[in-house]
């Protein structure tokens, strides 16, 4: 429960969850206890949804793993604005890559970031993404609305 507060008070920020596709807004607690719930519930061969947890700040955000249809899995994350710019997406994402390229032995792994995000484009080219050409639009729930998302692919 105490996760679920933490991640209700950095999800229910209009900024965060207008950058995220799956991030309703208002995020509320019980959005939180079902993110934690099907955390807890994931297959790992399919999904991997994971909270980015930090030794003094507790949860920082979310980070995860998971198939959409198309031949790749997609990695995603969400930070708490608060915690911005200090390196959180990109160290938790290097991990996250590190385990699916090795247990999960994945050859390739796909990404994309609103084209308003550009700093999420910073941090999937520091994790060794690179640009397809491609943008599709994805609903975010805070804008209720398709957003052109450039997206990216990592081959290992």
């Amino acid at each position: 429960v105490g996760d679920a507060h933490a991640l209700a008070a950095l999800g229910n920020d209009a900024a965060v969850a207008r950058m995220s596709t799956g991030l309703p807004y208002p995020y509320t607690e019980d959005h939180a206890l079902a993110f934690i719930a099907l955390a807890e519930a994931a297959d790992p061969r399919r999904d991997l949804p994971l909270i980015m947890d930090h030794y003094v700040y507790g949860p920082v955000g979310v980070v995860g793993l998971h198939r959409r249809a198309g031949p790749f899995a997609e990695i995603g994350y969400w930070v708490g604005r608060r915690h911005w710019s200090q390196g959180f997406a990109t160290e938790a994402g290097a991990a996250l890559i590190a385990w699916a390229e090795g247990a999960r032995r994945l050859k390739a792994i796909a990404a994309g970031h609103f084209a308003d995000n550009p700093a999420s484009g910073r941090v999937l080219e520091k994790l060794g993404f690179l640009y397809t050409g491609e943008i599709k639009k994805r609903l975010s729930y805070a804008r209720t609305a398709p957003v052109a998302t450039r997206m990216m692919i990592r081959l290992s």
